[in-house]
């Protein structure tokens, strides 16, 4: 009997010291994964593999869901599922299994997901309210035998707040009558028309379409034909009220993300502002007008179901100029912060505006650097450690100034706001590793400042490892653009060009890192 028991506590103490073992080895990899070159700290990135557009944007019982498109085997394109994170707070997040696996129909491409509160679709159970992922199918087999009708529309349903997803079995629920590039649904309640409202994209515009139970989709109209930027194919739309900020009725904002033609080449993010019945989109505005001026911030959507009717987005922090070429190892690709919409006039446009959430600002707690001035035709240097890991807030009214970011590699990275040409630039060509693709670092990239205020504004600038985001007057101009320096930079030029109004670099404070 004793020999027995002594038997069974060796292989207890065996099998313990083997759990605790991979627990170890587990922890080490997570910790080393989140640490390689150019890894983003503060910013949202798959564990491994490919990541790219956002997708299923949804608050739901305390949690905020983010799925993604995702290629669990390769860090560069391929066969396409839905990834799965959340979060209680849009800092932190935590990553999930995969939601959603390609079958029969096709590959899981880009849509979004809704609470159905009333269980419009019937896929609810006793009394729990079902989440509802609306996805494009995207057959290969048909694209590859030269059809036309090789995507779909799909629905699946979660009765457990996201963790496990079951596909309808009418899949798919919206045919394809033989449009190249039917996809991206964005589904939403309209209140006005008591009906669910979706909008995908059919290659050079939008069209929507509506149903009572997200089952049965009747269309109903299309925009944007002879409307908007058509330098490539359009994707990704998202369509929503916001009030405009001191007026008491809310205008209808229109995203549809275009590839290639935004406005520094290759991807970019372009809005309408309208009006909206239940059925049809109308704006009588002929220009495009840009979310985001960089080359960085593409397929971005908003969350369904917010508190507050907060209206929150989130991008796909790449291009697909370069998205294959950037040169990370074990992953690739990261989403933007995220950020808060408001709809504003300036100057007698409707602009939109788009500003890091206030959770962001407070994850920044120590302080590396105090209010500090610079004088009219005045420079300073200012020597940080690791400013690839900060954020930085300047206030001034100079429309002439240099911002330049250096490390002990004579790489650079220079902002200038020049009066001359009323526009802001972004060079990264001696910004670090810029050869990897032709495109990368080949030009300035240019930002028009016309709608900037005119008197005292803020700068708002958040460096990642590998990414810069800026924001001009709480983000009525914003751009966003990946780096990859060779060292972080560790000296920040500020370079004061104007004859009548100082600077304020007001504060540099540390970024800490939103992994364990």
């Amino acid at each position: 009997m004793q020999n027995k028991l002594l038997l069974i506590f060796l292989v207890f103490f065996v099998c313990a010291c083997k759990t605790k073992e991979k627990e170890e080895k587990t922890e080490k990899q997570l910790v080393e994964a989140f640490t390689e070159q150019y890894r983003p700290q503060f910013h949202f990135t798959p564990e491994e593999k490919w990541m790219n557009d956002p997708n299923g944007l949804v608050y739901h019982e305390g949690t905020y869901h983010l799925f993604f498109q995702y290629y669990p085997d390769d860090i560069v394109w391929g066969p396409m599922h839905w990834g799965h994170a959340i979060s209680t707070d849009m800092v932190h997040w935590e990553h999930k299994p995969i939601a959603l696996y390609p079958d029969g129909h096709g590959l899981i491409f880009s849509g979004s997901a809704v609470v159905d509160k009333e269980n419009t679709s019937g896929f609810g159970k006793d009394g729990k309210p079902p989440l509802v992922a609306i996805f494009t199918y995207h057959s290969m087999e048909g694209e590859k035998a030269g059809r036309n009708d090789f995507q779909t529309q799909g629905i699946a349903y979660s009765l457990d707040n996201g963790a496990t997803w079951t596909k309808y079995e009418g899949n798919p629920v919206i045919g394809n009558e033989g449009i190249r590039d039917f996809r991206d649904p964005k589904v939403f309640w309209h209140e006005g028309s008591q009906s669910w409202v979706l909008v995908l994209v059919a290659g050079d515009h939008a069209r929507f379409y509506t149903s009572k139970n997200l089952r049965e989709w009747e269309y109903r109209s299309s925009f944007g034909k002879n409307q908007g930027a058509h330098g490539g194919v359009w994707e990704c739309p998202d369509l929503f009220p916001l009030f405009v900020e001191g007026e008491e009725e809310p205008k209808w904002v229109l995203l549809i993300s275009i590839n290639p033609g935004a406005p520094n080449g290759g991807s970019g993010t372009q809005y309408f502002v309208g009006e909206f019945d239940g059925n049809r989109f109308i704006s009588d505005q002929k220009e495009p007008k840009w979310l985001d001026y960089g080359t960085d911030n593409y397929a971005g959507v908003t969350y369904n179901n917010v508190p507050n009717d907060d209206r929150i987005f989130i991008g796909w922090m790449s291009n697909w100029d370069y998205a294959r070429d950037t040169p990370t190892k074990k992953w690739r690709s990261a989403m933007t912060l995220p950020r808060r919409l408001t709809l504003g006039r300036h100057k007698g446009e409707y602009l939109l505006a788009n500003y890091p959430l206030p959770q962001i600002a407070t994850l920044a707690a120590t302080e590396l650097l105090g209010s500090t001035k610079i004088s009219t035709e005045g420079a300073q240097t200012f020597s940080i450690a690791n400013l690839n890991q900060s954020q930085i807030r300047l206030r001034t009214a100079s429309k002439d100034f240099e911002l330049v970011f250096k490390n002990d590699m004579g790489e650079t990275l220079e902002l200038t706001m020049d009066s001359n040409s009323n526009a802001f630039l972004l060079d990264r060509m001696n910004s670090g590793q810029v050869n990897f693709q032709p495109e990368f670092g080949n030009k300035k990239h240019y930002m028009p400042i016309e709608f900037l205020t005119d008197g005292h504004y803020e700068i708002d600038i958040y460096l990642d490892w590998s990414s810069i985001e800026v924001f001009l007057d709480r983000g009525l101009l914003a751009m966003t653009d990946q780096i990859f320096p060779s060292q972080p930079y560790t000296a920040l030029e500020v370079h004061n060009n104007d004859g009548e109004e100082a600077m304020e670099l007001v504060f540099v404070k540390k970024m800490p890192s939103i992994w364990p």
